[in-house]
């Protein structure tokens, strides 16, 4: 990783910790400056402004977590286990990534414009994604037990709350979590009993 990579990854970890602290509209840049340690001139050279280092960070997280699960989804080929590798991957990235996650969450409509409008294509591309492994399963089992889009955003909310109680440094380790939550969602939603119902 080149220097100019390394120290905005920096900065961009840890805007995401005091902004998840603290709060978007609470944070100043020079917070940010003494947080990170970097001047102002210094953050200015990474970043246009406060709004941009929030875009930054949002459309980091969404890349990172798209190009990650089309990986670790077109490495199986059964419905459950893609489903079971796309719950696993977005856990265990977000279960090292908390202040994102909360970032993400709370400050989902702090951006404008542009800005805004990119992050949702990016969010849409993802929930898509989770839409297609579901329809498949579904090709599979013989068709939804509950209407796809609920299903969907009930997994999301599983998966995307956990920063509300999860202690990383805790007993239970990500990919034991992981394990939980794929287990928890993907046994309940192509159970052949939900199906009988």
């Amino acid at each position: 990783m080149e220097p100019f990579d390394r120290r905005l990854e920096h900065l961009l970890s840890v805007a995401a910790k005091v902004f998840a602290e603290r709060g978007f509209h609470r944070t100043s840049m020079r917070d940010l400056a003494r947080a990170s340690k970097m001047s102002l001139a210094g953050m200015y050279y990474y970043v246009k402004s406060k709004d941009d280092l929030l875009f930054q960070i949002q459309r980091n997280c969404f890349q990172q977590v798209l190009e990650g699960a089309a990986q670790a989804t077109a490495s199986v080929s059964q419905p459950e286990e893609r489903l079971a590798a796309f719950i696993r991957h977005h856990v265990t990235f977000f279960a090292r990534h908390m202040a994102e996650m909360k970032v993400l969450s709370h400050e989902a409509e702090s951006l404008t414009g542009g800005s805004l409008d990119q992050v949702r294509v990016l969010k849409r591309r993802h929930a898509e994604l989770c839409l297609g492994l579901l329809a498949d399963l579904d090709a599979k089992t013989g068709g939804p037990p509950v209407d796809r889009n609920v299903a969907a955003y009930t997994l999301f909310g599983m998966m995307n709350w956990i920063y509300t109680w999860y202690d990383p440094s805790g007993p239970v380790g990500a990919d034991a979590l992981a394990d939980a939550i794929c287990r928890l969602f993907v046994n309940g939603y192509a159970a052949e009993g939900v199906r009988d119902a």
